[in-house]
């Protein structure tokens, strides 16, 4: 469990130096230039990814049952990141209505992903893993929405084209997770 909780902190942490600590990271981008910063920025959240893949394979394999989750929430699961993978593509493909209304459609796609991962696992590391996702994605997206405002950000109307576009790349990613990878990644069967 230490080594997921030391990837968490750090992919978790790096990504939230401009939720909690803007200013800073500003000065650090003067300091050391945008090259170097994301640079360092990207190495850190690569090794606390590693870290945290590494950490909650190791806490599988003696798992801490804290809750036993009845079989239907794994079909409310799969049905949970359809949506969430869409808006997950819709944060990539320009000119969506998607982030024209939501305005940061990864963070909800996120937001979808670990509490759909929640309700279908019952594990001390499940909880660590998908709820520290889950504070984080509704941390930084309530930030990110206040700093929306008070820029006088405006939405950019989206198209229905990117709209499908995003929502075919979100359902091919889905189709291929929840049928092929998922298992093979993490022996779990989506549709078992």
């Amino acid at each position: 469990m230490l080594i997921l909780m030391l990837g968490l902190l750090l992919f978790l942490g790096t990504h939230s130096v401009r939720i909690f600590a803007d200013g800073w990271r500003t000065r650090q981008i003067a300091r050391f230039g945008p090259t170097r910063w994301k640079g360092c920025y990207a190495g850190i959240s690569a090794i606390g990814f590693i870290l945290l893949i590494w950490g909650y394979s190791l806490a599988r394999v003696e798992p801490v049952q804290l809750w036993l989750p009845p079989l239907w929430t794994r079909h409310v699961a799969a049905a949970l990141t359809l949506p969430a993978l869409i808006l997950i593509a819709a944060a990539y493909v320009p000119g969506t209505r998607m982030r024209a209304t939501i305005g940061h459609p990864m963070l909800a796609g996120v937001k979808l992903w670990a509490l759909a991962h929640l309700l279908a696992n019952g594990t001390l590391a499940d909880a660590a893993l998908f709820g520290s996702f889950l504070a984080w994605a509704v941390a930084d997206f309530v930030v990110l929405r206040r700093r929306d405002r008070v820029a006088g950000v405006a939405a950019q109307p989206g198209t229905p084209l990117n709209d499908l576009i995003a929502a075919s790349i979100g359902v091919a990613v889905w189709i291929l997770i929840s049928g092929y990878l998922h298992r093979v990644l993490f022996g779990v069967a989506t549709f078992a």
